[in-house]
């Protein structure tokens, strides 16, 4: 059996312990394949809101290049000692995301084969949809970890379709079921 070649790996970054999860999964991946890594960061969560956080006000720095370069700065600091001897990464942080078009736009350039996003908690929401259907919708393969612990990793039908375990190297992993109302439309 042929195993689909990975040579660029896409992470959707977020400061949390499954963003931590999603970079550990990532990074194993991209040492597994000798991969590059994209790494995204949204100025702008694409995750929902808390309804008692209220969001930052970016709209007046949205155009400067200043606050794009502080922002970068400051994920590369983070994710420096993270990163290890790792050294085939790049950086994109995109100016907004929580939006689903403004955050496809950002993604759209498939600097990637296979999408790792961070799986926050059950029930929320990406792109102002459900996670579980972002990912399956999307066009590309997608691998969330999370919500609970690292593992298993949840993966779309393109990313199940590299035969899971085999191709990406996950022992415990799990579909993303089709969303309730593409499962009840009729096919004519």
């Amino acid at each position: 059996m042929t195993v689909p070649k990975i040579e660029r790996i896409g992470l959707v970054y977020d400061f949390s312990e499954q963003g931590d999860w999603a970079l550990s999964a990532a990074l194993q991946l991209g040492r597994a394949r000798e991969a590059t890594l994209n790494v995204y960061h949204f100025l702008e969560s694409p995750y929902e809101v808390p309804l008692d956080v209220a969001p930052a006000d970016l709209s007046a720095h949205r155009h400067e290049a200043a606050i794009l370069v502080q922002k970068d700065r400051e994920l590369r600091e983070h994710l420096d000692d993270r990163l290890g001897d790792f050294e085939n990464v790049r950086f994109r942080v995109c100016e907004s995301g929580r939006h689903n078009k403004e955050l496809r736009q950002c993604l759209l350039h498939r600097e990637y084969q296979l999408l790792v996003i961070p799986y926050l908690r059950e029930g929320v929401s990406f792109g102002n949809m459900p996670i579980e259907e972002f990912a399956y919708r999307y066009g590309a393969p997608v691998m969330l970890v999370g919500p609970q612990r690292e593992s298993p990793v949840c993966l779309n039908p393109f990313a199940a379709a590299m035969d899971g375990a085999k191709t990406l190297g996950f022992e415990s992993w799990r579909p993303i079921a089709e969303p309730a109302e593409l499962q009840t439309r009729s096919v004519v």
